[in-house]
C-alpha cells in the first residue's frame, strides 16, 4: 500500500483506544503525539473479553502475540440460569465451526495486560511521542491545523489533525457535539480479579474449566472467567438499582448487591463474597452519534460510541476503530478525507452494536415467563451455531490485508 505524506497528528487519551489509534496512525506513516491527562499511563478495571474481531485488530496492529502471552483462550462461552443453576446454552470456541468461521481466537485478559502491550508497542515506535500530565481544555481549529491548550500551562500543541480518544466523559466530544452527560442505565457493577488459588468447591471447577461463565438472572447477572494465564479469576456482578438518583452516588450499594442476588443458586451465592467491593461502577452509554468528524478532529472509541458491556464489545470496537482509521490515513493525503473515510466505514456498525448491546442486556435480565421462554429458545441451539453472533464478531474489513 503506497504511503501518503506524513501528517502531524495528536491523539488525546492514553487508554486502550488511544494507544491503539496512535499505533495504527504511526504504522500508516504519520508522526504522532499522544497526550494523556494522568501523571502516568495506566488502566483501571479487571477482566476484558476480546472476541475474534478484536484479536484480528490486534493482529493487524502487530501486538496479538504480546497479548496472548498473558491471555487465556477459553474453550467455551456458557450461559447459566442464575436462579436454578441450570445451563441455558453454550458456544464451543475450539470447534472446527468456530475456527473455520472466525480464524482468530477468542481471548480473555486483564485490562492492564492489554494496555501494557499496546503501551510497549507505542513506546517502541519511533514516530510516536508520549506525553503524560496533559489535560486538554480547549481545541481551536481552522482549515489547516488544530491548536490544543492544556490545563497544566504547557505550550500550545499544533497539529494537522486530532484524534479524540478521551473516553466516556470526553471533553472534546462535549465541546464539539454538546450532547450532555452519558446516559446512566441504572445498573451498577462490582468487579475485580482474585488469585485463582483462592477458589474452592464448585468455583474452583469453573476456574479450572477456563470457560467464560455468564449467570443470567432477573435484573442482574454474574460473569466469571480466568485471566493472566489462569493465575487470576475475574468476577463481575451487575444489577439494576431501585434507588438510582441522577445527582447522587448513594445508590447501587453493597446492601443492594446482596439483596438482588439473595435468591440465586448456590454456585452464585458462593461466588458473591469473593466479588471485589473496592469500587462500584455505574454503567453508562449514549445513543448512537451519526457524525464523528468535526473539521480536523475525529472521535474514536468511547468518545464516539460508548456502549453497555452486554456484548463485550467496548474495547473490541475501539480496536476496530483504530485499525480502520489507520487504513484510511494510509490511503488519503488529506486528514479530512481520511477522517471521512474512517467514519463512513465505522459509524453504522458501531451504532448497531451500541443498540444491540442494550437489547442483549434486556434479554439477559428477563424475569418470570420471559426468562423461561428465553431459556427454552436458547437451549435448542447447538454449541457450534454462531449465526446469531457472527455479525458482531466479523468486522466488514475482516478480509482486508493487515497494515
Amino acid at each position: 500500500m503506497p504511503r501518503v505524506p506524513a501528517s502531524r497528528i495528536v491523539v488525546v487519551g492514553g487508554g486502550i483506544g488511544g494507544l491503539a489509534a496512535a499505533l495504527a496512525t504511526a504504522r500508516a506513516g504519520h508522526q504522532v503525539t499522544l497526550v494523556e491527562r494522568a501523571a502516568r499511563f495506566g488502566e483501571i478495571g479487571a477482566g476484558l473479553q476480546l472476541a475474534p474481531n478484536a484479536s484480528l485488530a490486534l493482529d493487524e496492529l502487530g501486538v496479538l502475540d504480546a497479548v496472548r502471552k498473558h491471555a487465556v483462550a477459553p474453550p467455551r462461552l456458557v450461559m447459566m440460569d442464575a436462579l436454578t443453576g441450570d445451563q441455558v446454552t453454550s458456544l464451543d470456541l475450539r470447534s472446527d465451526a468456530y475456527i473455520q468461521r472466525f480464524r482468530h481466537p477468542y481471548l480473555v485478559t486483564h485490562r492492564t495486560d492489554l494496555h501494557a502491550a499496546l503501551l510497549a508497542a507505542c513506546e517502541d515506535h519511533p514516530a510516536i511521542t508520549l506525553r503524560t500530565g496533559h489535560t486538554v481544555t480547549r481545541a481551536e481549529q481552522d482549515a489547516a491545523q488544530v491548536r490544543l491548550h492544556f490545563a497544566e500551562g504547557h505550550e500550545v500543541l499544533v497539529a494537522d489533525a486530532v484524534i479524540a480518544a478521551d473516553g466516556l466523559h470526553s471533553r472534546l466530544r462535549q465541546a464539539l457535539v454538546g450532547d450532555g452527560d452519558p446516559v446512566c442505565s441504572r445498573y451498577v457493577a462490582f468487579r475485580g480479579a482474585l488469585p485463582t488459588d483462592r477458589m474452592s468447591g464448585r468455583m474452583s471447577q469453573h476456574a479450572a474449566s477456563e470457560a467464560v461463565m455468564v449467570w443470567a438472572g432477573p435484573r442482574m447477572h454474574l460473569v466469571q472467567y480466568p485471566v493472566r494465564r489462569g493465575e487470576l479469576y475475574n468476577q463481575v456482578a451487575v444489577f439494576e438499582s431501585d434507588h438510582y438518583t441522577p445527582d447522587s452516588d448513594d445508590w447501587g450499594t453493597e446492601v443492594e448487591l446482596e439483596e438482588r442476588f439473595a435468591g440465586t443458586c448456590q454456585a452464585v451465592r458462593d461466588a458473591l463474597p469473593l466479588v471485589s467491593r473496592e469500587r462500584r461502577w455505574p454503567l453508562f452509554d449514549r445513543l448512537p452519534l451519526s457524525n464523528w468528524v468535526h473539521g480536523r478532529i475525529v472521535l474514536l472509541g468511547d468518545a464516539a460510541h460508548p456502549m453497555l458491556q452486554y456484548l463485550a464489545q467496548g474495547a473490541c470496537q475501539a480496536l476496530e476503530d483504530a485499525v480502520a482509521l489507520g487504513r484510511a490515513l494510509s490511503q488519503h493525503t488529506d486528514p479530512d478525507a481520511a477522517f471521512a473515510s474512517y467514519a463512513e466505514a465505522r459509524v453504522e456498525r458501531a451504532a448497531r452494536i451500541q443498540t444491540n448491546a442494550r437489547r442483549f442486556g434486556e434479554i439477559c435480565h428477563l424475569e418470570g415467563m420471559g426468562a423461561t421462554l428465553r431459556n427454552q429458545l436458547l437451549s435448542a441451539r447447538s454449541p457450534e451455531d454462531f449465526d446469531d453472533i457472527a455479525w458482531v464478531w466479523t468486522p466488514a474489513t475482516a478480509d482486508v490485508p493487515a497494515l
